[in-house]
C-alpha cells in the first residue's frame, strides 16, 4: 500500500501520519510507502520501517503535482488548504491553494492514464453551505457558500464528483465540521476562536472571544477528523454511490454551551480567562455559516464523532495535555 498525503505537515496531516504509522495498515493492506507533501518538507515519521518520500514544494505547480503522484499511490489524502479567514483576506492565495492546487492534483492523476484510479479522499468543509438554512442541513442541500473559502471547496467537490463519474479517481469528499480543540497556537481561520476559548484557558492563558455567546456551530475533535479520513479511505465505492461528498457527524452547540462545558470540566477560574472583544469581520463570516446538520448518510456509512462538547474537551486534555489542566 502506497499513500500520498498533501498538507502532511499541518495539524491534521501530522496526526493522520502518526495514526497510519501506528496502524501499519490501511484497507487490510500493509503500508509500505508514504509520500508526504507540504510547502516545506514534512518531518520524517518515527517508527515507520517503510519508504518515505518527503516533498517540500507548491502542490499548485502542475509539475509538483505530477511528481507527487508519479509513484501511483493507492490512496491520496488531499488535505492541503488555506484556512477560511486567510482565504477571505487573500483571494489570490486562497484560489491558488484551495482551487488551483486541487485541480492540479486531480489532473496529475488523470494524466497517469492506463486505468490508474486511486481512492482520492478530499477534505471539504461545511462552509460549502450558505444561508438561509433549514433547521438541519442534509447532504443534498444546495451549495451556496458565502465565503471565498467555501466557494473554493464547493468547486472541488463538483470536480471530484465528475472525475469520479468519469472513472479517473475513486473519490470521497468529507465535509469537516469545525475542528475543535485545535492544538498549538492560533491560526488565521475565522473559526479559530472556537478552539482558542478552550485551549488557552486550559493552558493558563487568556483567550479572546470575538462573537456573541449565542453563536451556534458544528464541531468535531482532531481525533475524529483523522478517524473520518481513515474510514473514508476504506469505504466500498458501491456504498458511497454517485453522491461522493458527505457531511461528517459532529456536535452542535452554542459558544455559551462550549463555555459551560469548559466550566464543568475545568472550573470557574479557567472559564473566567475568556475575554470578550467583538470582531466585525469574523462576526460577518461566522453569520453565514451553517449551524446544525443531519448527517444521516455519514452515520449510516459508519462515520463516528463525539456526542457532546464535554467529550471534545476531554479528548483535547487527553491527547494534547497529558491529562493535565493549568489551574
Amino acid at each position: 500500500m502506497h499513500i500520498l498525503i498533501t498538507g502532511a505537515d499541518g495539524m491534521i496531516g501530522r496526526k493522520l501520519v502518526a495514526r497510519l504509522v501506528d496502524r501499519g495498515e490501511l484497507c487490510g493492506r500493509k503500508i509500505e510507502k508514504l509520500t508526504l507533501t507540504d510547502v516545506s518538507a514534512p518531518r520524517q515519521p518515527e517508527k515507520f520501517s517503510g519508504r518515505v518520500d518527503r516533498l517540500g514544494a507548491d502542490i499548485g505547480d502542475p509539475a509538483t503535482a505530477i511528481r507527487a503522484v508519479a509513484g501511483r499511490p493507492d490512496v491520496i489524502f488531499h488535505l492541503a488548504a488555506i484556512v477560511s479567514g486567510e482565504a477571505e483576506l487573500d483571494f489570490e492565495k486562497g484560489t491558488h491553494v484551495n482551487l488551483d492546487a486541487s485541480r492540479a492534483l486531480l489532473e496529475a492523476v488523470r494524466k497517469c492514464g492506463d486505468g490508474y484510479r486511486p481512492r482520492f479522499v478530499f477534505t471539504s468543509s461545511i462552509a460549502v453551505f450558505g444561508a438561509p438554512f433549514p433547521e438541519a442541513i442534509l447532504d443534498d442541500f444546495h451549495l451556496t457558500p458565502l465565503t471565498s473559502y467555501g466557494t473554493q471547496k464547493a468547486v472541488i467537490e463538483l470536480l471530484l464528483a465528475d472525475y469520479t463519474r468519469r472513472g479517473l479517481v475513486d473519490g470521497v469528499g468529507i465535509r469537516l465540521p469545525t475542528i475543535s480543540v485545535r492544538p498549538g497556537r492560533p491560526n488565521k481561520a475565522a473559526s479559530g476562536f472556537f478552539s482558542s476559548i478552550i485551549r488557552e484557558p486550559l493552558n493558563g492563558e487568556d483567550a479572546v472571544l470575538p462573537v456573541e455567546d449565542s453563536v451556534m456551530h458544528w464541531h468535531a475533535s482532531p481525533r475524529s477528523a483523522v478517524g473520518f479520513l481513515i474510514h473514508a479511505a476504506a469505504l466500498p465505492s458501491e456504498q458511497v454511490g454517485s453522491r461522493v461528498n458527505l457531511t461528517m457527524p459532529g456536535v452542535c452547540c452554542t459558544v455559551a454551551e462550549q463555555i459551560a462545558a469548559l466550566r464543568r470540566i475545568a472550573g470557574d477560574k479557567v472559564a473566567a480567562r475568556i475575554r470578550r472583544a467583538p470582531d466585525p469581520l469574523i462576526g460577518r463570516i461566522v453569520a453565514g455559516w451553517p449551524r446544525r446538520f443531519d448527517p444521516r448518510r455519514a452515520l449510516a456509512l459508519g462515520f463516528e464523532a463525539e456526542t457532546s462538547f464535554d467529550e471534545i474537551i476531554r479528548v483535547h486534555i487527553e491527547d494534547e495535555l497529558n491529562g493535565k489542566i493549568a489551574i
